[in-house]
């Protein structure tokens, strides 16, 4: 194990259906992210990154899911063996999620302020009235107008690009050290894509580190300080030179994705 933020050693993710039966997602995943960096792990639908990626705070349900090997090193310890008391206070606190569908993980019950305080009360030590202080000003932070108005808002009053940005402001409000997002801008148009991407970005710092999941290239050139292409639940290139990847990508298949990304751009 190295001194990595994130160390990802030989792990594989496996489903078991109703009948018995197990099906591979990803099998012998090797990957390390340090502060940061910014890790873009690209490929097509099921090709195995959003159960890698999920399985870093633990959040695929388990049963189906199960690990038949592998570990999974958050700050030197094993994720993979922690009680679920130890997971709880390192999701959220330590490792925050943006989701690829802001409306259905935001609580359609409970306004968006309460929903940002519940969060910081959960996993802080401060007051009702210092929450609601630090939520107005991370909804400000991410580009949401009118905070107060907004802070009074259910999830279904808002946009989809506005439910994005709370949901970053949610993932990140605790100072998480790892940022993980998974297909954050599937969803949004393209002016509103790149205004979440860049804000993203910038609110990644040295201290943390953004571990991205995506199919598009684009995202990757605009965000990856680090790339791994996964096909078929395996990791088939890795790349700490983006743009030597894009110059010259060694798998065929990556080859393939690069000239189809480069095809998009032209039409």
């Amino acid at each position: 194990m190295s001194g990595a933020l994130l160390e990802i050693e030989n792990l594989s993710v496996s489903y078991r259906g109703e009948d018995g039966r197990e099906s591979v997602a990803a099998s012998g995943v090797s990957l390390s992210l340090n502060r940061g960096e910014s890790l873009c792990i690209v490929g097509e639908s099921g090709s195995g990154k959003s159960s890698v990626a999920m399985s870093v705070p633990r959040l695929l349900p388990s049963p189906p899911a199960f690990y038949p090997e592998g570990k999974i090193f958050f700050k030197g310890e094993d994720v993979l063996s922690m009680p679920p008391d130890a997971l709880r206070a390192v999701r959220g606190k330590h490792i925050g999620v943006v989701f690829q569908d802001p409306i259905g993980s935001l609580s359609p019950l409970h306004r968006i302020g309460e929903q940002l305080v519940e969060t910081l009360l959960l996993h802080s030590d401060i007051s009702r009235a210092a929450a609601r202080a630090m939520a107005l000003e991370w909804l400000e932070k991410v580009g949401i107008p009118e905070p107060l108005q907004r802070f009074k808002a259910y999830p279904h009053e808002l946009s989809g690009g506005m439910q994005q940005r709370v949901m970053i402001a949610m993932a990140l409000i605790l100072g998480p050290d790892l940022i993980i997002a998974d297909e954050p801008t599937t969803a949004l148009d393209v002016t509103v894509q790149a205004q979440i991407l860049d804000l993203m970005r910038s609110l990644v710092g040295k201290s943390s580190a953004l571990l991205l999941i995506t199919h598009d290239l684009g995202v990757v050139a605009r965000m990856a300080t680090k790339l791994a292409v996964m096909k078929d639940g395996k990791v088939i290139e890795k790349s700490e030179d983006v743009i030597a990847f894009f110059t010259e990508p060694k798998h065929p298949h990556s080859r393939a994705l690069v000239a189809e990304a480069r095809k998009m751009e032209l039409h």
